[in-house]
């Protein structure tokens, strides 16, 4: 008996059946829509066919509803969350079997045990397991994540270089939020030492550095993100100026200039990037705005950078954000508003177009009232 492991949490499932080479796709789709979870026993570069063709059914089922107009919204969201919820699950039932140092002994399998090691250690092994069972859809991710690793994000706001985000970290791939970080007038009491809560990748604190903040505090809950940051600012030369915390927002003290992105659209997480996504009941976001005032010296600020996209799609409006923010003591000295340049706010086909296309990013200047 192999040990189970799936990066959504899912439990080990009950139905487990051996597919291969000779499994035709339509077979396949037939049984994990009806609740089996196919262990392939056949050409490894086979079963990478197999969950193409198993998301090209799946895709071409999703194809026939229309992208949702303004006014659907939130119905036309939570019915999206639960279509990509079911899209993964139905896509994690093609397993793969490693052994105990993550290798595949399927054909054509390659060797990507350095790429597992880094995204979850060394397997551990238990009850005389003969190995570990994973769904290939994680296996693929992890893969992805080790190349995206390794060749990381060019950031215009650090003049080009890299930034490196580890498995499970949010990567910083919408440039926008950080050109508004990159042009907002800092305070001069923020000029001495910022905050960053929730640092992640440690991008954020990279900029800040860059734009002549002496010294900068970087708090995450997730240890993973604290290694990420670490590795990212030891590599651009920054790590010296850093304070990596682990901390549940803020850490003990006041500070001129505390800077938050916290997860934009409130929601429940389903995964670890999901994390990074979602907030769930806002709780990062109200959190960070009912301990900021506490947290600022005189005459210092709290930057706030979020998207309006859960206002478009009526998961929160604006006057929530507002009352938050007046029922923390805080005022709005300014905002600094941006609109995202990523593909999907052209993609006429997505069933969220309708708010991408509205959604502005905004950096929200805070202080005590």
């Amino acid at each position: 008996m192999a040990m189970w492991r799936a990066e959504s949490g899912l439990p080990r499932p009950k139905r487990l059946e051996p597919a291969d080479d000779t499994t035709p796709a339509d077979t396949a789709f037939r049984h994990i829509s009806e609740g089996a979870v196919l262990v392939w026993r056949g050409d490894f570069q086979n079963a990478r066919q197999l969950m193409l063709a198993l998301g090209r059914r799946l895709d071409k089922k999703s194809r026939r509803k229309a992208p949702a107009a303004a006014a659907d919204f939130p119905q036309a969201f939570h019915l999206y969350r639960q279509a990509q919820a079911q899209r993964a699950r139905l896509l994690a039932s093609v397993l793969i079997e490693l052994d105990e140092q993550w290798h595949c002994a399927l054909r054509r399998a390659p060797d990507w045990s350095a790429a597992c090691v880094q995204a979850w250690g060394r397997p551990q092994i238990e009850g005389g397991a003969r190995g570990v069972l994973v769904p290939l859809r994680d296996l693929l991710g992890v893969v992805g994540a080790y190349e995206w690793r390794k060749k990381g994000v060019e950031i215009a706001a650090l003049k080009g270089a890299r930034i490196h985000a580890h498995y499970g970290v949010f990567s910083p791939v919408r440039g926008e939020y950080l050109d508004l970080v990159a042009h907002a007038a800092i305070p001069a009491t923020g000029l001495e030492q910022a905050w960053d809560i929730g640092t992640g990748t440690g991008v954020l604190a990279a900029v800040l550095l860059k734009r002549g903040v002496k010294s900068v505090l970087a708090s995450d809950m997730s240890e993973r993100a604290l290694a990420c940051a670490d590795e990212n600012l030891q590599h651009l030369g920054l790590a010296a100026k850093v304070q990596l915390q682990r901390a549940d927002l803020f850490p003990e003290g006041r500070c001129g200039l505390i800077v938050c992105n916290p997860p934009w659209l409130p929601g429940k997480a389903a995964s670890l990037l999901d994390q990074a996504i979602y907030d769930e009941d806002s709780r990062m976001l109200r959190g960070f705005l009912q301990g900021l005032a506490a947290h600022l010296l005189p005459g210092g600020e709290g930057w706030l950078i979020i998207s309006d996209l859960a206002e478009h799609l009526k998961l929160r409006k604006r006057d929530e954000l507002l009352g938050w923010i007046e029922a923390a003591g805080l005022k709005v000295l300014g905002r600094e508003d941006i609109r995202p340049h990523h593909g999907k706010v052209q993609d006429r086909e997505d069933p969220l177009h309708a708010a991408r296309a509205a959604e502005v990013t905004s950096l929200w200047r805070l202080a005590a009232a």
